[in-house]
């Protein structure tokens, strides 16, 4: 049986849809990276807008033409979406075979079986083993826990993921090893909230103690944090980031707002005092920190004034980089009940405006780190030209841009290697120029990656990954 994979929404989807293809494939499946030659189809959904709904049921729909035009014989739709809305598309969507929630991703493999799909086999082990899904092998994501304890207003998270759960430390850092075995060299570590680890289980291991066994039981040389709350920057958890070169810095917080009476109608733990607090600490603290937010604007009541004030504080904070979104209303949420009263050609100016002040914020940042020496990643080794692509530190993956890097004698380093870089010039506002001075840190016989590759994993594990 050939199957391929579909992934959309956010890199904690990423780390299901890779489990889902070590599963599969330790199934004796064969992963096919093209949906035209496939038996089954599973598209890993997201719900969290209306905009990612839509792109998930276009996904769903592409895939179900399979089942006409190629020779797909199963669709499975899986992930958040489905756990907000199965019902309703289990009656809308007869061309999709299977519906599964992300409590149900377990019921995968027993489906296929029942269906005379795949053979029985026995199941994995260790649930933390995972297949590599993208582009990049040396660039791998972490989820360190599962579902969200915060009370936002706006969001149906919580609906979808449950209430958050920390996975063990011992399961986390035997993940990062089999990570590593397979080549990761920037492992990013995401949650709904990073912060929260360990808050549920109480045993005094919380995210500094998490980082530092990773630090200590791995020779992975970045680890990126994203999605962290502010209120969890604890000064021990800034000590490390400023001391341990292997954690980058950069810092993806969260804070949607800068208006005290949005922010209390969003039902977010801060206010922008606090913020503007906890961004001066963490600048005095580590040096040369990227800081990344996201924003959401027109949400319910918000004033002209409002939105001003959010404006003003993207213009004081200087951030490196802002993610911004139209508010949707999602069933079942908080701000579901109140009524969406910014019209939509508001909403989309107020957009507009704040990634056009953004725009020339980043820029204007960048345009000031020229002449400076800096750490890439290299993601793409050299081409014909010597030019090669990375990412510095303050450049997450597949969101905040690339750096091309003119080799010189280090053309022929693999990707994965962290070169010290001259930074030249900025390029479209979001990316860089730079020139390699010297080869910092290189992969190790890093293994080519295969489709078919499982990683021996721990005897009797039962893991903690909410599988």
């Amino acid at each position: 049986m050939r199957f391929a994979v579909l992934t959309l929404g956010c890199d904690k989807n990423t780390v299901d849809s890779e489990r889902y293809i070590a599963e599969l494939v330790a199934h004796g499946a064969e992963r096919s990276q093209s949906m035209d030659d496939a038996d089954v189809i599973v598209v890993n959904t997201c719900g969290f807008i209306d905009a990612a709904k839509r792109e998930s049921l276009e996904a769903i729909l592409e895939a179900a033409r399979h089942k006409e035009d190629g020779r797909c014989q199963l669709v499975a739709a899986v992930g958040c979406m489905i756990t907000r809305h199965k019902a309703e598309l289990e009656e809308s969507l007869p061309e999709v075979d299977l519906f599964l929630s992300t409590a149900e991703s377990d019921r995968l493999i027993p489906e296929l079986e029942s269906r005379g799909l795949l053979d029985d086999a026995p199941l994995l082990q260790h649930p933390g083993v995972r297949l590599y899904a993208g582009e990049l092998p040396h660039v791998r994501y972490l989820k360190i826990s599962e579902g969200c304890d915060h009370g936002c207003a706006f969001c149906a998270i919580p609906l979808m993921r449950g209430k958050h759960r920390s996975f063990a430390l011992g399961d986390v850092v035997r993940e990062a090893q089999l990570l590593e075995a397979q080549g990761a060299r920037e492992v990013n570590l995401v949650a709904q909230d990073l912060a929260h680890y360990g808050r549920d289980v109480r045993d005094g291991t919380a995210l500094p103690e998490l980082l530092q066994a990773l630090l200590r039981e791995t020779t992975i040389p970045w680890f990126r944090l994203l999605y962290i709350y502010s209120a969890g920057l604890s000064p021990a958890m800034l000590d490390l980031i400023a001391r341990e070169p292997r954690i980058v810095r950069y810092l993806d917080i969260p804070m949607q707002h800068a208006s005290d009476s949005v922010l209390a109608r969003m039902r977010r733990p801060e206010r922008k005092a606090k913020q503007r607090e906890k961004l001066r600490a963490l600048r005095e603290q580590i040096p040369g920190v990227a800081i990344r937010t996201t924003v959401i604007v027109g949400f319910p009541g918000e004033t002209e004034e409002e939105f001003q004030e959010l404006l003003d504080f993207l213009e004081e904070a200087q951030l490196e980089r802002v993610g911004a979104f139209t508010y949707s209303p999602q069933e079942g949420t908080k701000a579901h009940e109140m009524v969406d009263d910014v019209p939509e050609q508001v909403k989309r100016a107020r957009l507009e405006r704040v990634q056009e002040l953004q725009r020339l914020i980043t820029a204007e940042r960048y345009e000031s780190w020229i002449g400076r020496t800096a750490r890439v990643l290299i993601d793409k080794a050299a081409n014909a030209e010597g030019v090669a692509q990375g990412r510095l530190e303050a450049q997450g993956d597949d969101i905040d841009g690339v750096t091309w890097v003119t080799m010189g004698a280090f053309a022929h380093v693999a990707a994965g290697t962290i070169v010290e870089v001259r930074l030249e010039d900025v390029v479209d506002d979001y990316d860089f120029r730079a020139t390699a001075i010297r080869v910092l840190d290189a992969p190790v016989a890093a293994p080519a990656p295969s489709a078919r590759r499982v990683l021996p994993v721990a005897p009797g594990s039962v893991g903690s990954f909410g599988r």
